[in-house]
């Protein structure tokens, strides 16, 4: 008799642990993690870092291009309701492609709920491209110069060489700044380069990961055809090309697939 009270009082000890467990399970999760996977294509066709130096893509202008190097900032991710009440995980990612660096994890949590708009800066907003403000971004040499161009860091450093019916591998170093005019000092055009990129509305429940889809081959062609021949170095002295910059990258960022 004693042990069938001993078994009586095990279980209920059981059920009432497993009925604990289970109303932790319904729980309503109130924040939630976000991660971010950064994935590059030209027109539809993947790139990977091993495709850098050895594989060829035509540009709108119909160059033929070779990557060596391409990589960039994107910074404060925004999540906004209907409401207008908004969360900004401040900070940023240099998002480099040669490398397969493509992951941003932000420490931060977010409350879960229905958002109209997710969205993010791809650069720096002005006041927070201070100069020699990031350590790691000075090491990584994406810094702008001071003493002409004003200073702050790069929006992107895309380099590699092009190939038409008159040149073979001429070089091309599409840099991406805030737009100066250069000199002593620098003058600064009051249209903004860094672009804001709406990615859409989203409902979040649970830790969320969102795949951010660049079509390189953008860059080149939407809504002006990039001709290779007549910029391709020295851009980042030149306010024109950097707002023809801005003006194509309004189209190179897409939402992926996104899980959680």
């Amino acid at each position: 008799m004693k042990k069938i009270f001993a078994l009586l009082i095990i279980s209920a000890i059981t059920f009432t642990s497993c009925s604990d467990d289970n109303d932790d399970n319904l729980k309503t999760k109130t924040e939630a993690k976000t991660s971010f996977n950064f994935t590059h294509n030209w027109d539809d066709t993947a790139i990977a870092g091993s495709d850098f130096e050895n594989t060829q893509y035509t540009n709108a202008n119909g160059e033929m291009i070779t990557m060596t190097r391409l990589r960039y900032i994107i910074s404060d991710v925004t999540f906004t309701k209907a409401n207008g009440e908004s969360t900004t995980i401040e900070g940023y990612k240099l998002v480099d492609v040669t490398n397969d660096d493509l992951n941003y994890n932000p420490e931060m949590k977010i409350p879960t709920g229905a958002y109209t708009s997710v969205s993010f800066t791809y650069g720096l907003k002005h006041e927070d491209n201070i100069d020699g403000a990031y350590t790691d971004l000075n090491s990584a040499s994406f810094n702008v110069p001071m003493a002409a161009l004003g200073g702050g860091y790069h929006y992107m450093q895309f380099d590699g060489k092009y190939t038409n019916s008159t040149v073979t591998d001429a070089p091309f170093n599409y840099h991406h700044i805030r737009a100066v005019n250069a000199g002593m000092p620098p003058v600064f055009p009051d249209q903004p380069t860094f672009i804001t990129v709406d990615l859409g509305a989203m409902t979040i429940s649970d830790d969320i990961t969102i795949e951010v889809k660049m079509n390189v081959a953008e860059w080149f062609k939407n809504p002006n055809t990039w001709d290779l021949n007549v910029l391709n170095q020295v851009l980042m002295p030149n306010a024109n090309a950097q707002l023809l910059m801005n003006q194509n990258g309004q189209n190179v960022f897409g939402l992926g697939t996104v899980t959680q």
